[in-house]
């Protein structure tokens, strides 16, 4: 099966590349590039550093022909969304619409969607059901809706299978820095350089922490899956800051001091998502805890400052991906 993989020199797109390719999938990765510095990882892999905007799409689609899309590429900054709700609304809505118009026009047959948790807003139960409504309290979650809803509407209108997956907060080993990072990636680059860590409202706050390489599995069986389908993508564990602050000092040895600053808007207060579905349906489970996922970062973040080369051998790039 050949795959066309949006956003796939990203940061959940590269994990999502490497184990399609340990399937022995066939691999295209469209993304910006706008680093300069889109690697290969793999000299079968075909690379395109287009904007999925872009009238191009309809080229790469005729010449590559894919069978399946997997589209990670996107604004994901909160933010930046809330700043510049144009920009965000022309890559996340605009660019999933261009997408989809290839997809149909070249008959690829299924295509996996990257949402998110931000979809639902403050919660009125926890955890979150699929069915639970969606009242998203930023832009960036109304970008991801109105994508959903626009690939339910092809998919009614011209049979294209979906999954759409609802990720909680994806962390990770995160090569390259966008300044946008996740909460958990600042705490580690915070603690190594002995800064005070920043955390943004009271620390109680909770978020469902789920890692990189579980979701980049749950990417793959999606994709071998059949049925329209809405699934949460989730460690199904509520986790307070202070409760991943603690870890960190526990793995660390070091005394973690948290610097509290004013909440930012378009914040959830409490987010866990149930992920029965997803374990029912794809036969998916997490595989990594937050403890164990804490201390591969960890020790990446060592290595990496004992050998400033090994980012650069990794070629990982987070440009224009979730």
């Amino acid at each position: 099966m050949k795959v066309l993989v949006t956003g796939g020199a990203g940061f959940i797109g590269r994990h999502t590349v490497k184990r399609l390719l340990e399937e022995g999938e066939q691999v295209v990765v469209v993304d910006t590039g706008q680093d300069g510095n889109l690697r290969k990882m793999d000299e079968s892999v075909s690379y395109y550093a287009v904007d999925i905007v872009s009238e191009e799409m309809e080229s790469i689609f005729a010449e590559e022909r894919p069978d399946a899309v997997i589209h990670l590429a996107a604004q994901t900054s909160v933010r930046r969304s809330l700043q510049n709700p144009s920009a965000d609304a022309e890559t996340n809505i605009l660019g999933t619409i261009q997408l989809l118009q290839q997809c149909v026009r070249f008959g690829v047959r299924r295509i996996v969607f990257a949402s998110s948790a931000a979809v639902y807003g403050n919660p009125d139960y926890l955890p979150i059901k699929e069915s639970h409504g969606t009242e998203p309290l930023s832009f960036y979650g109304v970008s991801k809706r109105v994508s959903e809803m626009y690939i339910q509407s092809y998919s009614e209108r011209y049979g294209l299978d979906y999954s759409i997956l609802r990720y909680a907060n994806v962390y990770g080993i995160r090569e390259r820095r966008t300044g946008e990072d996740g909460v958990l990636t600042a705490f580690v680059e915070r603690l190594m350089a002995g800064l005070p860590l920043e955390v943004y409202g009271d620390g109680l706050q909770t978020r469902d922490f789920v890692y990189v390489k579980d979701v980049a599995e749950a990417n793959v069986l999606a994709l071998r899956s059949s049925g329209n389908q809405i699934l949460n993508v989730s460690s199904g564990r509520s986790i307070s800051l202070l409760e991943a602050l603690g870890m960190l000092k526990e793995i660390s040895g070091r005394n973690v001091q948290p610097q509290f600053r004013p909440a930012q808007a378009g914040d959830i207060e409490q987010s866990v998502l149930d992920n029965g579905k997803v374990r029912d349906v794809l036969w998916w489970e997490p595989r990594y805890s937050l403890y164990d996922g804490l201390l591969e970062m960890m020790e990446f973040e060592t290595e990496a400052r004992k050998n400033p080369l090994l980012v650069e051998r990794t070629g990982y790039s987070e440009t224009s991906a979730i």
